[in-house]
């Protein structure tokens, strides 16, 4: 597994695993700059919620490496299965994490709709 060649701006080498086939990892390649940027704003349209799937995303690529690297036999078959199992415990977290937050926000959707129309029922006596 190779390491990210890019430099950061505090002079550090990134430590991120790069993309399979080249030399950077998705966030430094500059092949994908444009789909960085489709994402980006699609994460800040969906108030936070793109970034689960980045993770996702991320966790299941490195999942595939450290299979590749048992395969390959550059990874013991003992510590590539507990590090499968930490990276399911990973994904595990995440999807309980996103439904609490989807779930928290259709409870203040709810109550917002429910202020609203309580609001309508005084505001507007009914035999009129």
């Amino acid at each position: 597994m190779n390491k990210c060649s890019a430099i950061k701006a505090n002079g550090e080498r990134c430590g991120s695993v790069a993309m399979r086939g080249g030399q950077w990892c998705y966030v430094h390649n500059p092949d994908l700059e444009e789909e960085r940027q489709r994402n980006n704003s699609k994460g800040g349209r969906r108030a936070g919620r793109g970034r689960p799937q980045t993770e996702i995303a991320r966790i299941c690529d490195r999942i595939e490496e450290i299979a590749e690297g048992i395969l390959s036999g550059q990874i013991d078959k003992g510590k590539g299965a507990v590090a499968g199992q930490l990276l399911n415990y990973v994904l595990g977290g995440l999807r309980i994490g996103l439904q609490a937050r989807e779930q928290e926000e259709l409870v203040s959707r709810l109550e917002t709709l429910e202020e609203q129309l309580e609001a309508r029922k005084r505001s507007q006596p009914w035999g009129a």
